[in-house]
């Protein structure tokens, strides 16, 4: 992977699925196997060579920013972007750090909350063999919000499929395609990468979820998911998450 790209790690969250540690720490300490969620983040992406980081805190940021301080970025370069005032989640998160990210280059996000072994040479050369505006790494685990995708692997729809409901405007326009196309279910692995025109596209303001940019782009521009299924991916979402993610993160 070329060298130099940008990535921005989403920290922000208060972490309520964590609990008792987020009552007085951030999810991105939390420890596995004694390195913490951010820094194997920070770690994973120095595997592909990228060192410039952008990391949005809200929940007890300056823990954060203390240990991304004493630690020297753990041999990265970071910059904060600061959402103390209000949590903005990853769409709003994501503008907000516009002018730390934008270039005229790809650029990546995760989450700080999902460990991974995910290929990131093989995404990027995904990305860049079929030129959408965003790639997403997607596996066919268990769970319980899925996105719907295409035999072409591009998105179509979300769904919940606890209650039922789905989402994507654009889901009624493909309903006229003939043949109607066959969706598959997948799971989000929530780490992407972005040309960086997404920017310009993107309407919504304020607090949202960068899955409600994802719907409404998806009508009109190509949003594709890259299907890593049989690699490791742990959502560290819960504590009882971190057992599992320590018999494979070491």
């Amino acid at each position: 992977m070329e060298n130099n790209l940008k990535a921005i790690i989403f920290a922000a969250g208060l972490g309520t699925r964590f609990k008792p540690w987020t009552d007085a720490h951030p999810k991105a300490l939390a420890l596995v196997n004694e390195k913490s969620l951010l820094q194997r983040n920070i770690e994973y992406l120095q595997q592909y060579g990228i060192t410039d980081v952008v990391i949005n805190v809200h929940h007890f940021p300056k823990q954060i920013i203390d240990a991304i301080q004493q630690n020297n970025g753990w041999g990265s370069k970071i910059i904060i972007s600061d959402e103390s005032d209000e949590v903005l989640e990853t769409g709003g998160g994501l503008m907000k750090a516009r002018h730390l990210l934008e270039s005229e280059k790809p650029f990546i996000s995760l989450n700080v909350d999902i460990l991974t072994n995910l290929n990131l040479n093989k995404l990027m050369a995904f990305h860049q063999q079929h030129k959408p505006l965003v790639s997403f790494g997607v596996t066919n685990r268990k769970s319980s919000r899925v996105l719907l995708l295409d035999n072409n692997n591009q998105l179509r729809g979300w769904k919940n499929l606890q209650s039922g409901q789905e989402n994507g405007p654009h889901l009624k326009a493909f309903e006229k395609e003939i043949p109607k196309p066959v969706l598959h279910a997948m799971a989000y692995s929530c780490v992407v990468i972005y040309q960086p025109e997404i920017f310009s596209l993107i309407k919504q303001k304020g607090k949202f979820s960068i899955m409600d940019s994802y719907l409404d782009l998806a009508a009109e521009q190509i949003i594709l998911g890259y299907d890593h299924s049989g690699d490791h991916l742990v959502d560290v979402g819960k504590p009882e998450s971190v057992a599992a993610a320590e018999k494979i993160f070491l």
